[in-house]
């Protein structure tokens, strides 16, 4: 769409954003150099991915959602918009991240310089609105985060994260399965 901008350049020698098929990148997109995104990437308006990302195929990027970039995202995933995924972050196929939920990758913010490392969400995660995840956190394979949780430990897999700081409970048996995201 007009106002999109597709190749961000970040510095002299980065190279044009590569984008599969059937792409629909919305106004107020800013796409940069460096990227790579599978067929069917879908952008809401506003959306920023940064510099050596990787989109698998039938991502959705809602609106004013932010990849701060060097991150990896599989395929079939949906980020509801208002979602921050920051540098170093790994995220699986079918899985689906609520409204505005954020996730981070500074353990102690603006105290200590140190790396940063995001979170890793295995396949057929589900995260609710306005969860927060904090650094270097596993969330495992088909495990459910639920709205407003704080998840400051790793989530075994098919468990559920509730609360703030989150615990872990056993699945109940309607979340039990994998996501189907299409």
């Amino acid at each position: 769409m007009d106002g999109a901008t597709i190749g961000q350049k970040y510095q002299p020698d980065s190279r044009a954003p590569d984008l599969g098929e059937n792409a629909t990148i919305r106004s107020g997109t800013v796409i940069y150099d460096d990227v790579v995104g599978g067929d069917g990437l879908t952008t809401g308006h506003n959306v920023v991915i940064r510099e050596l990302t990787t989109l698998g195929d039938n991502v959705l990027v809602g609106t004013n959602t932010v990849i701060d970039g060097r991150t990896e995202v599989g395929s079939n995933v949906s980020l509801q918009t208002g979602v921050y995924v920051p540098t170093n972050t790994t995220i699986g196929d079918n899985v689906f991240v609520g409204p505005h939920a954020v996730l981070t990758n500074d353990p102690a913010p603006m105290r200590t310089a140190g790396a940063l490392q995001g979170p890793t969400l295995e396949d057929h995660v589900s995260v609710g609105a306005n969860a927060t995840i904090l650094p270097n956190i596993t969330v495992g394979r088909g495990s459910f985060v639920g709205a407003g949780a704080v998840v400051t430990r790793d989530v075994p897999p098919e468990r559920l994260a509730i609360g703030a700081p989150a615990t872990h409970e056993p699945l109940p048996d309607q979340l039990q399965g994998e996501n189907r995201i299409e």
